[in-house]
């Protein structure tokens, strides 16, 4: 019925047999921001919002939701991640979050690193709404990926 990966010939959704493939070195980073205002991104930086340090509690959250993808997408498998770093640059009215998973095996990480990065904007939301409800989450994306039988890729 269709060429696409996740779907049988019926066209019924299936998770992809990777048995047959190659265990290869792969990583994945992706990256994502959350607007603000400057009072709000003063309170991150110096620690005084309301639930405590936001920056520590989003890099754990980010990294426990990439462990956990598999369970929280339909048709990723559960991957043994070797690492994952998530790390944020603080602008004038912004936190930008990028998020690196990586391992050794059949498929890639892609999913991990956007989980990550999707799940530490969120805690950073989370964590800052009693003093501004109105932030802003954008441009989550994939930014770079490596390895793999598609090899290398990078965002322009």
């Amino acid at each position: 019925m269709t060429n696409l990966t996740h779907l049988d010939k019926d066209g019924a959704a299936r998770m992809v047999d990777v048995g047959a493939k190659s265990e290869t070195k792969r990583s994945a980073t992706a990256a994502g921001r959350i607007r603000m205002s400057a009072h709000t991104l003063q309170a991150i930086r110096d620690g005084s919002g309301p639930k405590g340090d936001v920056l520590a509690t989003a890099r754990i959250a980010g990294i426990m939701a990439a462990k956990k993808t598999g369970d929280l997408i339909p048709l990723c498998h559960p991957l043994a991640l070797d690492s994952v770093t998530v790390d944020f640059e603080l602008g004038e009215d912004v936190v930008e979050v990028r998020a690196t998973a990586s391992l050794t095996a059949k498929t890639g990480v892609e999913m991990e690193a956007l989980t990550a990065a999707s799940v530490a904007l969120l805690t950073i939301y989370d964590m800052a709404k009693a003093l501004e409800k109105g932030m802003v989450i954008e441009h989550v994306r994939l930014i770079a990926k490596t390895g793999g039988k598609s090899g290398d890729w990078h965002a322009e």
